[in-house]
């Protein structure tokens, strides 16, 4: 298996696991990017509690699944967004209006993008969540 988008592949666990029925999944090689889109999932109400491990070989997450997630992804190619794009990538990711949420790279840290939108900022798209 080739770690190339070490987000796109901790999201698809996450996801994998919360469909066959599991109560925790097990992510390693912890990043910076991965650990902020966990923590905005769990703030949002798609995660549980999340313990962190660190041993020789790097960052271990353990992550509490609450069975929320219908869906969720890394958004590849990273497209940079302007204030205008967010709607047009709602409907592209998102199923409802007003339903699930993305995740934002902006140049004041990763945000969803509500709180994007009311702080006038654009970015890039990192992932998806509903």
């Amino acid at each position: 298996m080739s770690m190339n988008d070490t987000l796109a592949n901790a999201l698809s666990h996450i996801l994998n696991c919360e469909k066959i029925g599991k109560t925790e999944c097990t992510i390693k090689n912890v990043s910076k990017v991965i650990k902020t889109t966990v923590e905005i999932l769990k703030k949002h109400g798609y995660l549980g509690k999340i313990t962190s491990t660190k041993d020789a070989r790097g960052e271990t997450m353990i992550i509490e699944l609450k069975g929320t997630i219908n869906n969720c992804g890394a958004i590849k190619p990273r497209f940079p967004v302007t204030m205008g794009d967010y709607e047009k990538f709602e409907k592209r990711y998102l199923p409802a209006k007003d339903f699930g949420i993305m995740i934002v790279s902006t140049p004041k840290g990763m945000m969803i993008q509500d709180e994007a939108v009311k702080q006038n900022l654009g970015g890039k798209l990192i992932a998806y969540c509903y």
